[in-house]
């Protein structure tokens, strides 16, 4: 509760234009992004220990070992804790676009609505069915059969998870539907170019990868307490599910770098602002070095049009052209060049701010202007020069919302602090999975045979404790990850096309921040339930 409200709390700092007071748009943003946070906390468990369960459970079918099916269903009963709460948060997260952004919802409904209405009707429904068989079905139907249901709740899962991504990231990178100004709602014209946007399927592959982290990095944790609370009767369960963990740890920690990669080469293609903020890249430039570290305050957004480069900057040279261009020479924009208008490499000019807002609002005028026309029945010479300025500034129409360039500029601090406790804690999960996997090959310490019936020395006992500690690691570096991609975008629901102080419902401050305390009290009492019946269960262990 004490990060939220100083969350809240940083959030006021930055309202100077309103005295310091919250809006029903700034309590409407904290509402969603506490429902968020405590969602995230749920889902990535249910991905990854989802797909670790699968493979202890293949290890059963294939060997038939009543170990490894005593083994499965503890990891399973644990996953069920998880599952249900994950879907208590999520359908209240569902809810809070028609209570709280009514105007979004009806702006884009027609497009954002489809991926969401996919995953319930298909995926969320494939999902609850089979892990009603993986939990009940274990003695009424065949090994197989079980196995396959135990695939299919993770692969529903995964599924559910890439039709809300893909809506997240049309949110990111809105392409395949055009503006109907007869009914104000943008249309989609396309549901492929929505479903198979390549930075939909990035996002989908970074996201779901980095979430086997967590499930990997719960098993771990778990083994590693039953290890030095010496369970004896659950010593070799732990040790095998510790070097199961390991293993998909390793594989998931460098894949999720891999898709981070490329991940940030898209942002850098259709959101340079996003990026520029990760980077504190004030003035952009040809062969632009990657920041390492660098003095950011963390409660102040920085003096980004006075200050070359951001103080104390220890950089990487020609990184960030490489990442962001595949060049080593690459042009890289800074805040500064995206406000004021620059040239991209293919020659194009990207207009300035300013011109973007004039543009935006000549588009607001038109179509105020093409309604009016309509409604007093204009033939269709007057109308169509409205249209044809419409479609001609449409692309600027959400910067007509804005009043003040500098609403553009995302709170640089929060995405520079993010990005890096995302990589650097990602870093430090490749080299742990991997030292777990090296003292296996090696045979030595907790995870040789022989460790079954000898003392752990005092080096063991400080790599499992290191094994507990990265666990709300894992956490950090996920929502770590969720910051950078919704702080990055704003002032933007849609980017470019609909800014957050348009997309808020006709509702009061002191409504939004009535509910917003309520549901602080609601999950957070959900997430002290579900820790203390996990802890129950972890203490209880797999014995039937």
């Amino acid at each position: 509760m004490a990060i939220l409200t100083s969350l809240i709390s940083l959030l006021q700092a930055t309202l100077p234009e309103q005295g310091g007071a919250l809006s029903a748009v700034d309590w409407a943003r904290a509402q969603f992004a506490l429902t968020a946070i405590y969602h995230w906390l749920f889902v990535p468990l249910t991905l990854g220990l989802g797909l670790i369960m699968a493979i202890m459970e293949t290890k059963y079918y294939r060997t038939g070992s009543e170990f490894w099916r005593r083994t499965t269903q503890f990891w399973q009963r644990l996953f069920g804790i998880n599952f249900a709460m994950g879907v208590a948060t999520g359908i209240i997260l569902e809810f809070e676009f028609g209570t709280n952004w009514s105007n979004y919802s009806w702006f884009v409904g027609d497009i954002f609505g489809a991926p969401l209405a996919i995953e319930g009707i298909v995926a969320f429904f494939m999902e609850s069915t089979f892990v009603a068989v993986m939990y009940f079905g274990w003695d009424k139907v065949s090994r197989g059969f079980h196995l396959a249901s135990t695939w299919l709740t993770w692969l529903g899962a995964s599924i559910s998870a890439w039709w809300i991504l893909v809506a997240n990231s049309w949110m990111q990178y809105p392409v395949g539907c055009e503006f109907n100004p007869d009914t104000m709602r943008n249309e989609m014209t396309s549901f492929f170019d929505v479903a198979l946007s390549p930075f939909a399927i990035d996002k989908f592959l970074h996201t779901t990868i980095s979430s086997w982290i967590i499930g990997a990095a719960f098993v771990v944790a778990v083994a590693a307490w039953y290890l030095l609370k010496k369970r004896e009767a659950e010593r070799e369960m732990a040790l095998k599910s510790l070097r199961i963990g390991a293993i998909v740890g390793l594989i998931a920690s460098i894949g999720a770098a891999i898709t981070g990669d490329e991940s940030a080469y898209k942002v850098a293609e259709v959101q340079p602002m996003k990026l520029a903020a990760m980077e504190a890249l004030y003035n952009g430039g040809t062969d632009v070095s990657l920041t390492g570290i660098a003095a950011i305050n963390p409660f102040k957004q920085p003096n980004y049009k006075e200050e070359k480069e951001a103080p104390l900057r220890l950089s990487i040279p020609n990184g960030l052209s490489i990442l962001a261009t595949r060049s080593l020479h690459g042009f890289v924009p800074g805040v500064n060049d995206i406000l004021n208008g620059y040239t991209k490499a293919d020659g194009t000019v990207e207009p300035s701010a300013k011109e973007k807002m004039q543009r935006g609002r000549t588009a607001i005028e038109a179509l105020a202007a093409y309604r009016q026309a309509k409604t007093d029945g204009a033939d269709e010479a007057t109308v169509a020069p409205l249209l044809a300025t419409l479609k001609e500034n449409m692309p600027y129409f959400g910067y007509g919302f804005i009043k003040d360039e500098a609403e553009l500029v995302p709170y640089i601090p929060v995405n520079f602090w993010a990005f890096r406790i995302m990589v650097g804690l990602g870093s430090l999960f490749i080299l742990f999975f991997a030292f777990l996997l090296f003292l296996d090959w090696k045979k030595k310490g907790f995870l040789a045979p022989s460790a079954l019936n000898t003392e752990l020395s005092t080096f063991n006992k400080a790599t499992l404790w290191v094994a507990i500690i990265l666990l709300p690691c894992a956490y950090i570096c996920s929502e770590s990850g969720w910051l950078v991609a919704e702080f990055g975008r704003q002032p933007w629901t849609i980017q470019d096309m609909l800014p957050v102080s348009a997309s808020v419902s006709d509702i009061s401050a002191g409504a939004v921040a009535t509910t917003f305390w309520l549901f602080l009290i609601l999950f957070t009492t959900m997430l002290a339930v579900e820790i203390n019946i996990m802890l129950k269960q972890i203490k209880k262990g797999p014995q039937l």
